[in-house]
């Protein structure tokens, strides 16, 4: 793009009169070009200090009116020139961006995914974080990008240096949050592997408790810092890029204010936040060490890979952006600026943490899932400390202990009344034909009636043979009571057992009428004599729990 400097001014050319100028082959009125303050630049361009067109074929204007307006202009911030260098990298790193953006939903999708009932301490959301914050980063990267296309584009530069600058200093907000959310994260990991063996061995009100509870607070209060003092400013300043003695005078200034440099401050502040939080996790979390040497080498050894390599690359971003709050000519906002310094710093170390996280992301599994498995673990192990060993998997199938799916509610009674029999089906796809037995009446249950077995003899003995099949005629005649015959019989022959041991009592009612009837001192009489046989009668022998 090409700078204008503020000494080369050219003089109007001359036309057919005095008040006729050729500018690209066309003739202007100049006396309204004068009239209207119009200047001519040897860039090729004529301004007024408030509109700035193009004079160079094939974009000079066809007519100037009396009132001083341009008939088919092309202004000064118009896209005429080629895709640069700048570009075409941009272009690049755009494309990459957006890969890291559908893998990023791929892991948002697998790790936010719930698999165990939601705890009160470990919300769901909470894992998602760092993948909200990677999404943003990523959409905030490509618009950067993309609009960086038109700063080379662009005659004069304009809006694109000021969108580029403002979702970068956006990206490199929202790229220290998805480290600080990975770190934070792993921590609350950490802490839910810890107590879930064991939920009462952390106290909720500790000091450990109270410093996880104010750490984000303190981490995004210095975030929001680093926005404030960032985006709600005036931009205009940057884009005062025309010419050599406008960037030092109003660019450079604009770029490395004091504002600027307290932003990069808050940053670092962020980065460090980021660090104590993993040696806090580490130190509560993980087997302590005695001695400062001791504690720095567990600090390295239980530090995952993935934050030796997201906390260098993260360290990238504060300082970067402090070097070009100091010295602009490294700086993105600048107009032509090195595009080695630019993508180095700006760009790369983003894009690597994103890869980073999604790489991890696709080989850790999913939290809940983890979970379960430890639990399976701890189970097993309990049970070989116990001595319990567990039937496989197969042990019900073989047995014919497992439920089908598809089995029918006849199917299961059929299925119950072979148990009871003691006899199970001979085959998976055999057929059991119950019908009634002969003389029966259908019934309108849906099942028919199965015949009991034929009455044995009475009760005699306390055998498990005889407690076994009365338990079964028991059953028979609570689910298939359809037949009236059998149960009348079953009836009869309870009827006469229950006799054996001597004459029923008489009723409560023929009792109250003959208390009712009689005389008091038959009465009195007649209960004193119950009472001396009710003495005098041997005691009844119980035979069975099913005589009661």
């Amino acid at each position: 793009m090409p700078l204008l400097d503020a000494r080369e001014i050219l003089a109007f050319p001359g036309g057919d009169n005095s008040s006729d100028t050729v500018i690209g082959n066309v003739h202007f009125n100049l006396t309204t070009l004068q009239h209207w303050n119009y200047t001519l630049y040897s860039n090729g361009t004529l301004s007024n200090g408030s509109w700035c067109l193009l004079t160079f074929e094939p974009y000079t204007p066809a007519l100037v009116l009396p009132n001083g307006t341009f008939i088919n202009v092309t202004w000064c911030w118009s896209p005429t020139e080629p895709i640069g260098v700048r570009g075409g990298v941009a272009i690049a790193y755009a494309v990459l961006f957006g890969i890291a953006l559908v893998l990023i939903l791929v892991n948002l999708k697998k790790h936010g995914r719930l698999h165990l009932p939601t705890e009160k301490r470990f919300f769901p959301i909470g894992r998602r974080w760092q993948w909200y914050w990677s999404s943003w980063v990523c959409a905030t990267a490509v618009i950067s990008l993309l609009t960086s296309i038109d700063v080379d584009r662009y005659f004069l530069p304009e809006l694109p240096i000021v969108l580029t600058s403002f979702f970068w200093f956006l990206m490199q907000w929202g790229v220290m949050a998805v480290v600080w959310e990975a770190v934070r994260h792993w921590g609350s990991w950490m802490e839910r592997q810890f107590i879930d063996p064991d939920p009462f061995v952390l106290r909720n009100d500790d000091r450990r408790s109270k410093v996880e509870f104010y750490l984000p607070l303190v981490f995004y209060l210095f975030l929001w810092l680093n926005f404030f003092m960032i985006v709600p400013r005036n931009w205009t300043g940057i884009e005062l890029q025309r010419y050599p003695q406008q960037v030092i005078d109003d660019a450079a200034p604009t770029a490395t204010d004091a504002r600027f440099k307290t932003a990069a401050f808050m940053l670092a502040v962020c980065w460090l936040i980021t660090v104590f939080s993993l040696w806090h996790s580490i130190k509560h979390y993980c087997p302590r060490n005695r001695g400062a040497f001791n504690r720095l080498r567990g600090l390295v050894r239980y530090t995952p890979l993935r934050f030796m390599l997201l906390l260098p690359l993260a360290a990238v971003i504060p300082a970067y952006q402090a070097l070009v709050a100091w010295y602009f000519d490294y700086s993105p906002l600048k107009v032509g600026g090195p595009l080695a310094s630019i993508y180095a710093g700006a760009y790369t170390p983003t894009l690597l943490i994103l890869y980073v996280q999604i790489l991890f992301g696709f080989f850790n599994p999913n939290e809940d899932l983890e979970l379960q498995r430890q639990r399976r673990v701890r189970a097993q192990e309990l049970d070989r400390e116990m001595g319990i060993v567990h039937k496989p998997s197969w042990w019900r199938r073989v047995n014919g202990e497992h439920l089908d799916p598809n089995e029918s509610m006849r199917d299961r009674l059929a299925r119950n009344v072979r148990e009871i029999h003691g006899t199970k089906r001979s085959a998976p796809d055999a057929e059991v034909t119950l019908s009634p037995p002969a003389g029966a009446p259908a019934t309108s249950v849906e099942m028919t009636p199965v015949s009991p077995p034929p009455p044995s003899a009475p009760y005699s003995s306390r055998s498990e043979r005889r407690r076994q099949e009365r338990a079964m005629e028991l059953a028979a005649g609570v689910l298939f009571s359809g037949a009236p015959e059998q149960s009348a019989a079953t009836a009869a022959r309870r009827r006469e057992e229950l006799m054996m041991d001597g004459p029923p009592p008489p009723s409560y009612r023929d009792t109250v009428e003959n208390i009712r009837a009689a005389p008091a001192s038959n009465v009195a009489r007649s209960i004193s004599a119950e009472s001396s046989s009710s003495t005098n009668h041997p005691p009844q022998q119980i035979r069975s729990m099913l005589d009661v």
